[in-house]
């Protein structure tokens, strides 16, 4: 075949025997012996890539088909048996007859057992299997008596042909193969027929111009050699490559010429470039004798001023300079045009940022409005008495201005009543919010004992896996969060005491114990109808109880990695300090290390109830600051250090007394646009390296490349005076110290105090 064909893949292990029909005949087409022919598209037994193809010339009137199939062939004898050679009319009867009524092919698989192997054979439709066994025992290499056929589970007869076994023309059937002796005669197939170039045979019906139908057994060949690769593309999206492919068939070898055609002269050149001159032949005619011309086409042209060069030249400069005025006018206006545009941006932007602080600066007033009015951490309650504490100051100041002797005293105890009634008031709120806290804190416990395993992997997802102790942990969950539900009917009530009495059960001890007489309690007397307001008490005893067993970590093994008690003893004596004041021996993590501590003090709880008592101090603007401040040191990367040492009091000294509470560029003293920064970027951030702005300034700081030119000699020192006073304070601090000793004194990159210039530091912004 001459059709080119896409790329194939590699063909199906199958093994083929094609047993040709009697006296049928075919012809091997090839394209450059017969011209090719039209076919319309048919259906085949077989469907599967090939890479070379034969087939059945057909009659001049019948189209030529041909079809995949992964199938291969053997050279074996046809079932016709031999006759006699007929006369001219018998040949031509028989060959009439022939082409009229064809008998019918089939494709017989053979399934060898027990290796699963298929050979696929093409055969007359009148075949018997005692005929197929002799065919098959050549290629098998087992002798025809030992083979035995089966079909659909049931023996085969040897003398049942494939019509007896109910297979249609064209059709396709199975058989299973086995061997009476597959110790010593084992079915396996040769494997040099892979290696050989074996062919391919298919059975193909063609349908004729009268719509009658003709069977034809194609046979295919495969190559032995590699597919030669004729080039392709690739798809840029799915990846998938294309490659190009030629005709099946080889093509005619041409006979040598005899002429050399590939030589060093005829492939050379050699270029070479020359000027010539061409010849114009031009003509001229004029009126004269024997010649007429005529004139009414002539013009007359009358010679005009003659210009100069300098003429011509001042009447040029005179147009470049109309031009250029035009040119730059054109400029100019665009240059006004894109300063408005930019002005009006900016009086747009100024606008934005305007109502963006307001709007800022009117959520932070409400929230801290509701977080006064609704505390619920330990920061709202700071708050709170901070609030109280500067309302004290200032009635206490009053008092003491306008009033004088037994009236001072009045004032005075009446100032104390209602301060007392301001803290009850307090206190009753902590309360209310210590009982919120608390089942928040249990749901959380809970869920993060119930949090799958989860790590991060190369291309940046994440992977959760569920062990067998976070299934556990997750079963204790619901069953806490089912019997803390309420407005549930009776029976769904018992199903969750059912529940948890199961669970309990797994293991005996005196609090499991305890546990199944409180639920067999519960479920008495919910039989008994009592009402429910009656069994609250009963029903928080068991939820308490059953808290203590999803905490202990025999029952509940992830709960030991959340306990803040260890249950290793050893683990106890590392990082264990005293806390004089509260009289308990606490972890490193409850104490707070100040800049100027010399022992580890007091733990938080006894700072948190001293400030509530005494001191009564708000550290949120502080907290706030802090926080903001670490958030830009992890953002250059750097491994700065000495911002995670430093606490909310340390933070404080260094804004009051340092900086005094104001930005030192504009005087701005509103702590929540305040920020510490870097002065020199390229250095760590420290107490001697900061500098507080207002965080617009602060972003304009940041951009700068030089100090020395966007600050003056005068700015440099009053900045530099600071940094030294910070020095000498926050070197207390044992770690500050040692990063204090590793860098250098100064910034490297201020200049001399004679070096300084520029521009003035509000340039920047």
């Amino acid at each position: 075949m001459a059709d080119e064909q896409p790329p194939v893949t590699e063909p199906e292990k199958e093994n083929v025997t094609n047993i040709p029909t009697a006296g049928e005949s075919t012809e091997v087409s090839n394209e450059n012996e017969a011209e090719p022919q039209t076919a319309q598209p048919v259906e085949a037994s077989d469907n599967a890539p090939v890479e070379q193809q034969r087939t059945v010339e057909p009659e001049p009137n019948e189209p030529s088909v041909t079809e995949d199939a992964t199938t291969e062939r053997s050279d074996f004898p046809a079932t016709a048996p031999q006759e006699s050679e007929p006369t001219a009319t018998e040949a031509s009867k028989a060959e009439n007859e022939v082409t009229e009524e064809k008998e019918p092919t089939v494709t017989v698989k053979f399934q060898l057992v027990p290796s699963k192997e298929v050979i696929t054979v093409a055969t007359p439709l009148n075949v018997t299997i005692q005929q197929l066994s002799m065919q098959l025992s050549s290629d098998v290499k087992v002798p025809a008596s030992l083979l035995h056929f089966s079909y659909e589970g049931k023996s085969v007869d040897p003398e049942t042909t494939l019509k007896d076994l109910g297979v249609a023309p064209t059709g396709t059937i199975q058989l299973d193969v086995t061997s009476s002796d597959p110790v010593t005669s084992p079915l396996k197939t040769t494997g040099a027929r892979e290696q050989l170039g074996s062919s391919d045979v298919i059975t193909v019906r063609l349908i004729k111009e009268n719509n009658e139908y003709e069977d034809v057994v194609v046979e295919i060949e495969r190559a032995v050699k590699r597919k030669p690769f004729l080039g392709g593309f690739r798809h840029k999206i799915s990846g998938v490559e294309y490659h190009h492919a030629n005709a099946q068939t080889q093509a005619k070898t041409r006979p040598p010429s005899g002429t050399e055609k590939f030589t060093r002269d005829c492939q050379t050149v050699f270029e070479r470039n020359r000027t010539s001159q061409t010849t114009n032949t031009t003509s001229t005619q004029m009126t004269k004798v024997g010649c007429y011309v005529s004139t009414e086409q002539d013009k007359l042209l009358a010679p005009g001023k003659y210009t100069t060069y300098q003429e011509y030249f001042a009447r040029r400069l005179k147009a470049v300079i109309v031009l250029q005025s035009y040119f730059r006018r054109w400029q100019a206006r665009s240059l006004v045009r894109e300063l408005k545009l930019d002005r009006d941006r900016r009086i747009e932007w100024e606008k934005e940022e305007e109502i963006r602080k307001r709007r800022e600066k009117e959520e932070r007033i409400k929230k801290e409005f509701e977080r006064r009015m609704k505390p619920k951490t330990k920061e709202d309650f700071d708050l709170l008495y901070a609030a109280l504490e500067k309302w004290r100051l200032e009635e206490l100041g009053h008092i003491n201005e306008e009033l004088e002797g037994p009236e001072r005293k009045a004032a005075l105890c009446a100032l104390l009543e209602q301060e007392t009634q301001l803290i009850t008031s307090i206190g009753r709120h902590e309360l209310d919010a210590a009982k919120n806290n608390k089942e928040k804190r249990i749901q959380k416990f809970l869920d993060k004992a119930a949090a799958p395993k989860r790590w991060k992997a190369y291309d940046g997802r994440y992977t959760e896996m569920d062990t067998q102790y976070t299934i556990r942990a997750k079963e204790m969950r619901d069953i806490y969060n089912s019997i803390n539900m309420k407005y549930l009917t009776q029976d769904e009530r018992l199903d969750v005491l059912l529940t948890l009495k199961h669970t309990v059960k797994e293991h005996d001890c005196k609090l499991t114990r305890e546990i199944i007489e409180l639920i067999d309690r519960e479920a008495d007397l919910l039989m008994r109808g009592v009402v429910e307001a009656n069994l609250e008490g009963l029903r928080k005893r068991i939820a308490t109880l059953f808290l203590q067993y999803c905490k202990n970590p025999l029952f509940n093994p992830e709960a030991a990695r959340l306990l803040k008690v260890p249950q290793d003893p050893s683990t106890l004596r590392k990082d264990i300090y005293f806390c004089p004041s509260a009289n308990q021996y606490l972890p490193s993590t409850e104490f707070k290390i100040q800049a100027n501590s010399r022992s580890v003090g007091k733990c938080r709880k006894v700072q948190q109830l001293d400030n509530a008592a005494r001191t009564r101090q708000d550290y949120s603007h502080y907290r706030i600051m802090l926080r903001d401040l670490r958030r830009t040191e992890e953002g250059y990367a750097d491994n700065s250090q000495i911002a995670y040492l430093i606490q909310e009091k340390d933070l404080q000294y260094l804004v009051e007394n340092i900086w005094g509470s104001q930005s030192i560029l504009s005087a701005w003293d509103d702590l929540y646009d305040l920020m510490l920064v870097r002065w020199d970027k390229d250095e760590e951030w420290s107490p001697w390296n900061c500098i507080l702005l207002t965080k617009d300034e602060a972003t304009a700081h940041s951009r700068l490349d030089h100090l020395n030119e966007a600050y003056g000699q005068v700015f440099i020192l009053k900045v530099q005076n600071k940094h030294t006073l910070a020095r000498i304070y926050f070197s207390r601090l044992p770690g500050m110290s040692e990063q204090l000793r590793r860098k250098v004194t100064g910034s490297q990159r201020l200049p001399g105090p004679g070096e300084v210039r520029g521009k003035n530091a509000l340039s920047a912004f």
